[in-house]
């Protein structure tokens, strides 16, 4: 039932549960209102009386004004999330009162079905009613939370220029207010994970199945922050989940940062909490002899694979054993890298199905070629060959056995606009738009543990939720319609 449910209401409800997050992150900044001017008394050389101000700014610079309209927008959205949080909970109520009575009518009409001698017209009358009712109560349901998307979209908005607005006075004005608002604002983000968690278990139960026919929908950016160094200048790097982690790292967060397109170092994070706290477990320098290049390593089975130059080549670091293999691909060629990002020669993919690679060489011409790594040998098991030219891509991902490219549309928008199929061996085009948070970005990732896609973004961790368009099979009739 809660797949019926998820299929019906899958945007709305995804889009409630990130974008409730987006404006509660907002709702803790409604800042105490700075004292601005007290008013006294002097006298001027004439004897007379004089009236004077002194005014408590933190400097004769700093913006004011700015700080109230976020003020002022932060106590407007914390108003309507409040009231929007009253409607969420009463969806959830409404959803599992559904799904009781829907799993309740499809027994008896299972009973029916088997013994159909024992019931009358009449009876069967009663159950079409039955249906066409919870039909009627499930598109109520559905316009509501249409409504209520189309509020936090608005809110949306207004969030992401508060957080501009913020960071900008963060960087100029190292103030004590500033700094305060960035605790409040840290404090909320704690949150983040453990609210994102119940909503994806409420409407997304069907985190690692492959039963879809491929991405339809991305969401909005969504910020974490700027990196552990909060350096602006390490735009290079990568961040994201372990995407078969070992046990008891199934929470755990990990980033690589750096000014140049080198993988120098890794740091592991316990959760999303200490993620955003910069509070790491693990710092791991890696040895001077296996230093990496390229952005695009994805982490797997607590294991680094990455692309080095010297020999030109795919290497993988374990973290368990502190064991390093590197692995050449005959043909591999170090001309091809995406638009705008240097030494993306191999891009590291890891999906439902297992590990991927996908480079170019000179005599595909530079198309972009995927081939599957056998975790086990660290070899190539095989290799499919597309027809699109790797440098005119901004970036590339696996999702179940499925490559999707990537180019950029203009200095705020890329789109997904092929993909290739490793089990059918077929291509096609596609159009799915999404915003990136700044101008550039060092790599794009999908992460099959949560269905999202993981970008580092000019120094800041973003993140996006996907919707798939899901097969019969994945998202079957409710049961009263099953035979």
């Amino acid at each position: 039932m809660s797949r019926y449910l998820s299929h019906n209401h899958s945007d709305s409800t995804r889009m409630i549960g990130t974008l409730y997050f987006l404006a509660l992150l907002s709702s803790a900044m409604a800042w105490g209102r700075v004292g601005l001017w007290s008013k006294g008394s002097a006298r001027n050389g004439t004897g007379g009386d004089m009236c004077t101000c002194d005014a408590f700014l933190p400097s004769t610079t700093f913006p004011v004004k700015d700080l109230v309209v976020v003020e002022q927008t932060a106590v407007e959205i914390s108003h309507k999330v409040e009231l929007e949080m009253g409607k969420l909970e009463d969806y959830e109520i409404k959803l599992t009162s559904y799904a009781e009575k829907i799993m309740k009518l499809s027994a008896e009409i299972n009973i029916m079905e088997k013994n159909p001698d024992d019931y009358n017209d009449a009876d069967f009358e009663d159950k079409k009613v039955e249906i066409k009712q919870m039909e009627a109560l499930i598109k109520e349901l559905q316009l509501s939370i249409k409504s209520s998307t189309t509020v936090f979209e608005s809110l949306h908005v207004q969030i992401t220029a508060m957080e501009e607005t913020l960071t900008r006075l963060e960087i100029s004005y190292d103030k004590s207010v500033v700094l305060k608002t960035r605790r409040e604002y840290i404090k909320v983000q704690l949150e983040l994970e453990e609210c994102e968690r119940r909503h994806q278990e409420l409407f997304n139960p069907d985190i690692g199945s492959c039963a879809h026919t491929g991405i339809i929908k991305v969401s909005k950016p969504i910020v974490s922050q700027l990196n552990a160094q909060l350096n602006s200048g390490f735009k290079y790097g990568g961040w994201g989940k372990d995407s078969k982690p070992i046990p008891d790292r199934e929470s755990m967060y990990w980033y690589s940062g750096y000014s140049s397109a080198s993988i120098v170092d890794i740091r592991f994070y316990i959760d999303y909490k200490n993620l955003i706290l910069r509070n790491h477990f693990q710092h791991h320098n890696i040895h001077s002899g296996w230093i990496g290049t390229g952005n695009n390593f994805v982490i797997r089975d607590n294991t680094l694979y990455y692309q080095i130059n010297s020999p030109f080549a795919v290497a993988k670091l374990n973290f368990t054993t502190m064991n390093y293999q590197n692995r050449v691909i005959p043909g591999a060629s170090p001309r091809f890298s995406y638009t705008g990002s240097p030494n993306q020669n191999f891009d590291l993919s890891a999906d439902e199905t297992g590990l991927w690679v996908t480079y170019a060489t000179e005599e595909s011409s530079g198309r972009l070629i995927i081939a599957k790594i056998n975790e086990a040998s660290f070899g190539i098991e095989e290799e499919y060959v597309t027809s699109v030219y790797k440098p005119s891509l901004s970036n590339a991902f696996m999702v179940c056995g499925v490559l999707y490219a990537v180019r950029t549309i203009d200095i705020q928008t890329e789109e997904i606009f092929y993909k290739y199929d490793t089990k059918t061996k077929e291509e096609s085009y596609m159009s799915v738009l999404f915003e990136r948070f700044q101008e550039k970005f060092s790599s794009l990732d999908y992460n099959p543990t949560d269905q999202k896609l993981y970008m580092y973004n000019d120094g800041y961790y973003v993140s996006y939720h996907l919707w798939f368009n899901h097969t019969t099979e994945a998202t079957m009739q409710p049961p009263y319609l099953v035979s």
